[in-house]
């Protein structure tokens, strides 16, 4: 494996300006036709959107309600009740990492437009185009600022709406809002399909479709390998924050990994979102569980010491008392703008812990490791 796994997804692409009028033909990098009825796209995981062709126009409905028709010809007609796009879009303006993640995998960026802001943003083509002002800050999710954003000029602007919400201001403008979902996705691959969505919009969905592909096969390929495995440890994740602590559901998308990595999360309810719960209650799940898992954005170098020093009774747990903390530094890692397009790595990741003997004895993690 690369030892440097974030070189391949960090591609800068130069910003192109938008114009007005009925589009061209649309045209690939190498300035030949994109058939963009020629690479069919199936969807297998994701439940929040689905894909329909009818001749010229391929019919997109996203959720209950949204439905877009995407099109080559401003002047293709498109049943009554869809909103007609036309596609390959030539700008647009991003929300969210995971959204991110999408284009940059499919080396897109270069329709996006606007993004909400940098603070926590690696990507260094995406920094790189914020400086030089190819691509504007409009503001964080469900407070943007709707004079940056008709600056930006985008087609289509791409929205999480159970997130933040917010979006009456930016609605009156008449731009065209599509919302992404991928965040609501329980299962990892679910997740990773919406590149497949995306490429749809830019004009890649060959690409899109030979990318998931590849992240299908390795992800399935180790799941496999772990089915009807005896040896499963048990894993808990989170940690105190401002006096209580927020525990994922049982049906949460962390479990499902945690599962296909052949653990059992502690919590076996039904639940997807999860809610804040005491010490003691976490406490009484998950006190003598094998591992423990932490994400956090640590300012230096998290440390065993640390985790006490924020939580004296974090030394009760079994996991603290073993050295089987899990840790992923976000301040270190831009793991949310790798993850949604990577769950075979992060799957490999928590592999290599839990049954280390499954992967190959010098695998270098990307995202997790356990806390030294």
């Amino acid at each position: 494996m690369n030892r440097n796994p974030f070189f391949a997804l960090f591609v800068i692409v130069a910003m192109v300006l938008v114009g007005c009028g009925q589009r061209q033909a649309p045209v690939s990098d190498d300035d030949t036709p994109v058939d963009t009825t020629s690479a069919f796209v199936e969807v297998k995981y994701a439940k929040g959107f689905d894909v329909r062709d009818s001749a010229d126009v391929r019919l997109v409905t996203i959720g209950r309600t949204d439905r877009f028709a995407l099109v080559r010809s401003a002047d293709t007609k498109v049943p009554p009740v869809y909103t007609k796009v036309v596609v390959p879009i030539r700008s647009t303006v991003v929300m969210t990492s995971l959204q991110l993640s999408n284009f940059t995998v499919l080396d897109a960026h270069d329709v996006i437009k606007g993004i909400t802001g940098t603070k926590n943003l690696f990507n260094e083509d995406m920094l790189k185009r914020v400086k030089e002002g190819s691509c504007v800050k409009i503001g964080m999710e469900g407070n943007v600022d709707p004079e940056l954003v008709l600056a930006a000029a985008p087609d289509v602007i791409f929205i999480s709406p159970s997130k933040r919400g917010g979006y009456e201001a930016i609605r009156e403008t008449g731009i065209t809002l599509v919302p992404h979902l991928g965040y609501q996705e329980l299962d990892p691959l679910g997740q990773a399909e919406w590149i497949k969505l995306v490429g749809l919009f830019v004009g890649k969905e060959r690409k899109a479709n030979e990318l998931f592909s590849g992240i299908e096969q390795r992800y399935n390929d180790l799941k496999e390998r772990l089915e009807g495995i005896d040896d499963r440890p048990t894993v808990f994740s989170g940690e105190m924050h401002y006096g209580t602590w927020h525990a994922v559901g049982g049906k949460n998308y962390l479990a499902q990994i945690f599962e296909d990595a052949g653990a059992d999360y502690v919590i076996h309810d039904e639940e997807t979102a999860g809610e804040n719960v005491e010490f003691e209650q976490m406490y009484a799940l998950a006190a003598d569980a094998d591992y423990w898992r932490i994400l956090n954005s640590y300012p230096g170098q998290f440390s065993y010491e640390a985790l006490k020093a924020s939580e004296p009774r974090n030394e009760l747990f079994r996991a603290f008392r073993e050295r089987k903390v899990i840790y992923c530094n976000m301040k270190s890692t831009p793991y949310y703008e790798l993850v949604p397009v990577m769950p075979d790595v992060l799957l490999k990741d928590l592999v290599a812990i839990f049954h280390p003997d499954m992967v190959e004895k010098d695998y270098q993690p990307t995202f997790y490791r356990l806390l030294p």
